[in-house]
């Protein structure tokens, strides 16, 4: 989703400033996932610790996790 899409749902289609600014001050990341609101156009922008932990996040969650079953 994108920081305009928050906004629209929010009934405020202007404050997209606003939306990256509320992922910027999320303190606690772990339960509100700000990582993955991302541009318009799908690129990953900035992230309150980092574009590089943001894009390690993101790839993270596309790939599925190993069932911890060794293949034989």
């Amino acid at each position: 989703m994108s920081y305009a899409e928050i906004a629209t749902r929010i009934g405020s289609p202007t404050a997209v400033r606003a939306v990256a600014q509320a992922c910027g001050a999320n303190h606690i990341a772990v339960a509100i996932p700000c990582h993955r609101v991302v541009r318009r156009d799908g690129n990953i922008s900035g992230y309150r610790w980092g574009v590089e932990r943001k894009r390690e996040l993101l790839q993270r969650e596309a790939t599925p996790e190993s069932d911890g079953i060794a293949a034989t």
